[in-house]
């Protein structure tokens, strides 16, 4: 019982209320672009999707493809919208960094046991290359979907060679999205990776994971959080065994000097 710690229980802010917005307004408008997308072909009802209750609207060729293209500009927003605003304040814990694919490599050994993990700031190196990844994806889908939208609207007569370079990389870039988002969520499943959920809601993680998983992260809040002062100045920040130690000598003294 006296051993119990309870800020072990409390949690640490991962992700601020704008970061779960944008995660959130491209989650939901990719996985609308993707059904939407797919509804452009002639799947609907050919495998019976119209006739799920609430479903009529997946065979309207036209709806679907108006519905494509509001959910496009969501998506584009908030993906520009990050460029922008992360990049206005520096942000570059998500940049992938020099000996990521080792770490990478370390970390899905630990999961068979092979090996232990290396300490982590914030993000894991995995988390860095599936950024990267799903912004070249991202990127991709934007540039060849912009290109399919100017033919419609614009240039009916658009060269067939650039429709069809675009047409091809829109598909292309299709599929690599779709099975990132696999991914993304088969690594959550992951039982080390789980305590991430949380966060991925609340925007909040446990101190207790935080702690054991990231601990240069929790480091670096750590000093950043403290007040400005010397460390004499404040004692109540300075190591408990330490600190310990240090008042023991300084009575141990005081009774020699008496």
């Amino acid at each position: 019982m006296g051993d119990h710690n309870p800020q072990e229980k409390e949690t640490v802010v991962r992700h601020g209320i704008i970061e779960l917005a944008e995660h959130w307004i491209i989650a939901f408008s990719g996985i609308l672009l993707v059904l939407t997308g797919i509804f452009q072909l002639p799947v609907a009802k050919r495998y019976f999707i119209t006739d799920i209750p609430g479903m009529a609207w997946s065979g309207d060729f036209i709806f679907t493809l108006e519905l494509h293209y509001a959910a496009s500009i969501l998506f584009i927003a908030a993906a520009v919208f990050h460029i922008i605003y992360h990049g206005i304040l520096g942000d570059r814990e998500l940049i992938p960094r020099k000996g990521d694919v080792r770490e990478s490599i370390a970390v899905i050994k630990s999961f068979f046991g092979n090996s232990k993990e290396p300490p982590f700031h914030k993000y894991l190196p995995e988390q860095r290359l599936a950024y990267a990844g799903m912004a070249v994806i991202i990127a991709g889908l934007i540039i060849s979907g912009l290109v399919k939208v100017y033919k419609n609207i614009y240039s009916p007569g658009l060269s067939p060679a650039v429709l069809w370079w675009a047409t091809t990389a829109h598909n292309i870039f299709f599929v690599l999205f779709v099975l990132a988002i696999i991914a993304h969520i088969g690594a959550l499943i992951l039982k080390p990776n789980r305590p991430m959920i949380r966060g991925i809601f609340t925007g909040s993680v446990s101190r207790e994971y935080a702690r054991s998983r990231h601990p240069l992260w929790i480091r670096e809040t750590e000093q950043t959080s403290e007040p400005s002062g010397s460390e004499e100045a404040r004692p109540e920040s300075r190591d408990p065994v330490t600190a310990n130690e240090s008042s023991v000598q300084d009575g141990n003294e005081e009774n020699g000097e008496k």
